[in-house]
């Protein structure tokens, strides 16, 4: 008797199958890879202008230390403030739509079945996985496909807010060594040199950790950091003086 191959392939479940996407990651991805570049190119085009109209490493290093503590406090701020407010927007529109599914069920149901028409559903089909959704999970499914918030969509401000401030924190300090160790003659050309590595290195692991295209990450981080500390350094070579 032939015996067929019984060799057990892996159990492929919901669970195990997001593993392997990368959309779950994308709120803190998104504020870390933020405030990391924000704190290299930023810091760094501080101390290059400042290199640029400087003969002295003093107020380079002062004003990239004012730079960092500034930057992170503003970037964990705005990110909180940022994400809270989006919070409340999203909160407010939960309490309306659970008041309208008590006021107008049917409307409801009816605004349902048409998302899910023009998702590519026939007309009684979409009618009636409109009922089985509102019968399984009645707010659940207008909040997920009326309004389109799901759990990946929504952030947390105190997350977002530490994710960003320490990310800026961590970025800003590569610059600050560099205006600490690099020879004062040559600080603006150290600057712009280990900046771009650096971005470039931040560009790459956060386009791996997002399972996204690293060249194109690189590139794109190199284009926009290069533009901000070259046009930093010219403002700072404009003032023409020595401090």
């Amino acid at each position: 008797m032939n015996q067929a191959n019984t060799t057990s392939k892996p159990q492929v479940t919901l669970d195990n199958y997001l593993d392997n996407h990368y959309i779950n990651r994308s709120n803190w991805l998104r504020a870390a890879v933020l405030g990391a570049n924000d704190g290299i190119i930023s810091v760094s085009s501080i101390a290059i202008g400042v290199a640029a109209a400087s003969s002295t490493r003093d107020p380079v290093a002062l004003a990239t230390v004012a730079g960092l503590v500034a930057g992170a406090l503003s970037m964990a701020a705005g990110e909180y403030v940022s994400v809270s407010s989006q919070t409340d927007i999203e909160k407010a529109d939960i309490k309306r739509e659970a008041q309208e599914l008590k006021d107008m069920p049917e409307a409801e149901e009816r605004i349902l079945a048409q998302i899910y028409e023009k998702r590519g559903l026939q007309p009684e089909t979409a009618k009636q996985v409109a009922k089985e959704m509102m019968e399984f999970d009645l707010l659940g499914s207008h909040v997920r496909d009326e309004l389109g918030i799901n759990e990946i969509s929504q952030a947390n401000p105190i997350q977002a807010a530490l994710a960003s401030g320490a990310s800026f924190t961590l970025g800003a300090i590569l610059p600050l060594l560099v205006t600490l160790l690099a020879p004062v003659e040559s600080m603006e050309f150290s600057l712009y040199g280990f900046s771009i590595v650096f971005l470039a290195l931040m560009g790459g692991l956060a386009a791996k950790t997002g399972g996204s295209p690293i060249f194109k990450a690189i590139i794109r981080i190199t284009i926009w950091g290069t533009l901000a500390m070259g046009l930093t350094a010219l403002v700072g070579s404009l003032f023409g003086v020595n401090v």
